[in-house]
């Protein structure tokens, strides 16, 4: 994948990068990143031999294209930007990203990876359009959909509980065409 950021790389996964994320999504004992990214699920935790043979299961999501990449500044796994299908019949597809290592929330990353990922999703794949789901808790991913051409198309109003607290449950998104127009206008 072209990168045009020279700091933050988005990479296949390597073993070691699965060993990695795997810490991080389920050993690592503070869980910062869970706070914000689908508290509201209920994660069962599998053996490293399941997750690594989920992720080789998943690998591809379209073709040659990588459903999952890993997040690296100067070579550190920062985290996962991820991808799935929502509906390949009408060509909907889910993203996300999660940064891991808290010292680097805040310093940008999050929306020059975000903005990537969803330009290359679009160039590698038939999507018609690429959406995220997230929780009204959740500003900051919403700040980075937003400023990626994402608009909000739905608010499912107190869907989800976080901590006994209801929140919104948030759907964003952009189209095909509005992707082309919005990044040729940034670009500008």
């Amino acid at each position: 994948m072209k990168n045009t950021n020279k700091k933050v790389l988005l990479e296949e996964l390597n073993e070691d990068d699965l060993k990695i994320y795997y810490y991080w999504k389920y050993l690592e004992p503070l869980q910062k990143a869970k706070e914000w990214n689908g508290p509201y699920i209920e994660e069962e935790k599998i053996k490293f031999i399941e997750f690594k043979n989920k992720y080789r299961e998943n690998k591809y999501l379209y073709k040659n294209t990588l459903s999952t990449l890993a997040i690296k500044y100067e070579n550190d796994f920062l985290g996962v930007v991820t991808s799935y299908w929502k509906d390949k019949k009408s060509k909907w597809l889910e993203c996300g990203i999660v940064i891991y290592k808290n010292n680097n929330w805040e310093q940008g990353f999050g929306f020059q990876v975000f903005k990537e990922w969803i330009d290359y999703l679009f160039k590698a794949t038939n999507a018609n359009r690429i959406g995220i789901s997230t929780w009204s808790g959740n500003i900051r991913m919403m700040k980075v959909a937003s400023k990626s051409g994402m608009i909000e198309e739905a608010r499912i109003r107190r869907g989800r509980v976080v901590k006994g607290e209801f929140y919104d449950a948030i759907q964003m998104g952009i189209l095909r065409e509005e992707w082309q127009n919005f990044n040729s206008i940034s670009s500008e």
